[in-house]
């Protein structure tokens, strides 16, 4: 029997999925679910799958790769798209697409498939990573481009009469459009449809309101070697270990929420509510090592690539050589970005209050108040002339 491999989380929107294409293509389903820090539940996943007659089920533990190897780079670019969304559901898809054609490969399965809507964005970042590595030789089927139901009423409708169980939010109802993985959570749809309806608080995951956080600070020292981040509070950890820990520090003190309208590569708008609580702590530190440990062009030139390589992220062009070329400047000069940035955590704010590095960009012999003969204050007059001279030039 011919083979499909499709990404599986288990929930309603993929057994929907599964079910269709057992239906439509007379094939075997191969249900691939990449663990890449989402709440899984691995019992879940295999009796859903097992009920819809499915015979081969791989959960694969990626964790520290998708730290180590996507979300790690991203830091580094201090990616952020439209100025607020740190990428947390694109970063995830091009290593889930990657996998899942290298299983495709292995089982000789003649398809690939995902769960990805035909009005969002991840359609196109699954699809950009099987052209990549797939090399068009294995058939990609999108089933919300294909099929008849065009609603969340519809598949509802659809899973009653499979048989195929419904989940429920805290409120009973049928829950949001929820994705999720060890770097952040984003909940769309429903009430977070209309912009003008603020967010439930029922519906944040990782965070804690920050009304409600502890009247407390919480001081956390983070580590820095080579522009990544190797300890917490002085204890070395694995990357994945790293972002966990950090997670739970900034999510206890309401650090990480960003309500968003974004504009899709699709053309369209939409409204989503994004939890990134450790990312928040990691793209504040870094920039603060960074400002005392790289020279001015190089972080000024890593300002003006930055947009670029969000947008390309956020596209989906993860793999493409536009992205690899970005990296490698931003990446350029990133020995020099080690020592220990000191941070202070009170409701919903991070502050800055220690930076330590060995490295010699930052001089406190010509930043001094005090008189001293490392400067050469006539120069500055030279250097406002010139610049004077500038702006009269178009």
């Amino acid at each position: 029997m011919k083979k499909i491999v499709l990404a599986y989380s288990g929930g309603l929107d993929t057994s929907i999925i599964l079910r269709w294409l057992q239906e439509n293509y007379k094939a075997e389903i191969i249900a691939y679910t990449s663990d890449i820090g989402q709440l899984l539940n691995k019992k879940q996943i295999l009796n859903n799958a097992k009920k819809l007659g499915v015979k081969k089920v791989i959960i694969e533990n990626l964790k520290n790769i998708f730290v180590k190897d996507y979300v790690f780079p991203m830091i580094r670019a201090h990616a952020v798209y439209e100025g607020v969304y740190l990428l947390g559901t694109s970063i995830a898809r091009p290593l889930i697409a990657k996998r899942q054609i290298a299983i495709a490969k292995k089982f000789k399965a003649f398809a690939v498939s995902h769960g990805a809507t035909g009005k969002g964005n991840d359609q196109i970042r699954f699809e950009l990573g099987y052209a990549y590595f797939g090399r068009g030789k294995i058939k990609v089927i999108a089933p919300w481009r294909e099929w008849k139901l065009q609603s969340r009423a519809d598949l509802i409708k659809y899973a009653k009469k499979n048989k195929i169980t419904i989940p429920k939010d805290k409120k009973g109802a049928p829950p949001f459009s929820v994705d999720d993985n060890i770097f952040h959570t984003s909940t769309e749809g429903k009430v977070l449809e209309n912009p003008k309806n603020s967010a439930p608080e029922f519906i944040f995951q990782r965070t804690i309101s920050p009304e409600k956080a502890p009247n407390k600070k919480t001081t956390v020292k983070i580590t820095f070697k080579n522009s990544d981040p190797v300890a917490v509070n002085g204890k070395k950890l694995s990357p994945e270990k790293i972002l966990e820990k950090l997670n739970y520090l900034a999510g206890k003190n309401g650090i990480g929420r960003v309500d968003l309208v974004e504009n899709r590569f699709i053309g369209i708008k939409s409204r989503g509510v994004y939890e990134t609580p450790g990312g928040t702590l990691l793209y504040t530190a870094h920039r603060a090592i960074e400002s005392v440990t790289l020279d001015r062009k190089t972080v000024h030139d890593k300002e003006k690539v930055m947009p670029q390589y969000a947008e390309l992220v956020y596209n989906g062009y993860w793999f493409s050589k536009k992205r690899i070329k970005l990296q490698k400047i931003i990446d350029k000069k990133r020995k020099k970005v080690s020592g220990d940035i000191i941070l202070n955590l009170y409701k919903g704010n991070i502050t800055i209050i220690s930076r330590k590095t060995k490295n010699k960009a930052y001089s406190m012999k010509k930043v001094s108040f005090e008189e001293n003969k490392t400067f050469n204050k006539k120069k500055v007059e030279n250097f406002i002339k010139f610049h004077s001279k500038q702006l009269t030039k178009a």
